[in-house]
């Protein structure tokens, strides 16, 4: 469902609601799933025995890709990019890293060096082609699980926003939806979804990686895997957020996560959410005419688990603790504590 956001300092008359699609279970949260519905049952559906698929080093794709195989029981295969200095080493058990390890993903680490020169696509064939003369029938997801099959994931939640508006009270007629934009698929179900339905909300989508170019043509080659016949550039708007990198942060984009978790109690991630967040709150500060008296829908695409990768860098923005100061003058009797 959706809700009131009320962050401080929005445009004047300027209405911002947040659908929680991190809610949708800690081990499955996250846009992800969406897409996953649609994949897993191809996979199903073509009698695989096993999913590949292939992400960063805390990509919130691959842990619910492990996750939703499991449930499937079928096994999974996580290729995940980490930096030329680690890729030999344990790639330890931090965020998304636990829970793939928890249900038995097999990790293969590629560097980031190799996997600019070698590619997505080349990887996985080459993982698949191994597991097939191994006698598995694998089944390939790309990265994101972005392709035109899994677009089908958030064009149906276009069809899930308008039943939640009629079954609301206010009956809210949203202008604008905001989301981040990391692989590709979300934003060209959501357009697309928006465009041909009764909503016609406006999609505006901030690039967390790549740049607007190359997220238009690569949602237009979706679009067209599945005929649409419209153009991505008449339907979805899309900005730069990308800052100093994919999965890299500033101090000022982690505190924006940290006040907002502590004005709202909305916990964003730092690689997609919360930079989208920020950067649309930026441009509503730089651009404030373009958002004045509109009601805007912004969509929570989850990754709770990527902030425990950032405990170093965000330690100083959550620093208050202190010991209890109990008074000599209050009674104490050994054992009277109940330790549980």
């Amino acid at each position: 469902m959706f809700v009131l956001w009320n962050l401080p300092n929005l445009p004047t008359n300027t209405e911002l609601w947040i659908k929680r699609d991190d809610l949708s279970g800690m081990q499955l949260s996250g846009n992800k799933v969406r897409k996953l519905e649609f994949l897993m049952a191809d996979a199903i559906a073509q009698g695989a025995d096993s999913i590949i698929t292939i992400g960063g080093i805390q990509s919130n794709h691959c842990r619910a890709t492990a996750v939703a195989a499991k449930y499937l029981n079928l096994d999974c295969f996580l290729i995940l990019r980490t930096s030329d200095l680690l890729v030999d080493q344990d790639p330890g058990l931090t965020g998304n890293l636990l829970v793939e390890r928890m249900v038995g993903a097999h990790v293969h680490l590629i560097s980031k060096q190799e996997y600019a020169k070698i590619g997505s696509v080349t990887l996985t064939n080459v993982l698949k082609e191994k597991l097939i003369k191994e006698g598995r029938r694998p089944y390939v997801i790309p990265v994101g699980g972005s392709n035109s099959l899994g677009t089908w994931g958030y064009i149906e939640a276009v069809r899930e926003i308008e039943q939640q508006i009629q079954k609301g009270t206010g009956n809210v007629k949203f202008d604008d939806i905001v989301v981040a934009c990391g692989s590709g698929g979300t934003i060209a179900g959501l357009s697309l979804g928006s465009s041909l339905s009764a909503l016609k909300a406006r999609v505006h989508a901030f690039s967390v990686c790549d740049d607007p170019d190359y997220f238009h043509n690569f949602a237009q080659g979706l679009l067209d895997g599945l005929k649409a016949g419209v153009s991505s550039r008449d339907i979805v708007h899309i900005q730069n957020a990308k800052g100093l990198g994919y999965a890299m942060n500033t101090s000022e984009e982690l505190n924006f996560v940290k006040e907002v978790a502590a004005t709202t109690g909305v916990v964003l991630d730092p690689v997609y959410s919360g930079k989208a967040a920020y950067a649309m709150l930026k441009d509503m500060s730089e651009n404030p005419k373009k958002w004045e008296r509109r009601k805007i829908l912004f969509i929570h695409t989850g990754g709770l688990l990527g902030l425990y990768d950032k405990v170093d860098q965000l330690a100083s923005f959550v620093g208050n603790w202190q010991r209890m100061d109990v008074n000599e003058s209050v009674p104490r009797q050994d054992g009277i504590g109940k330790m549980f």
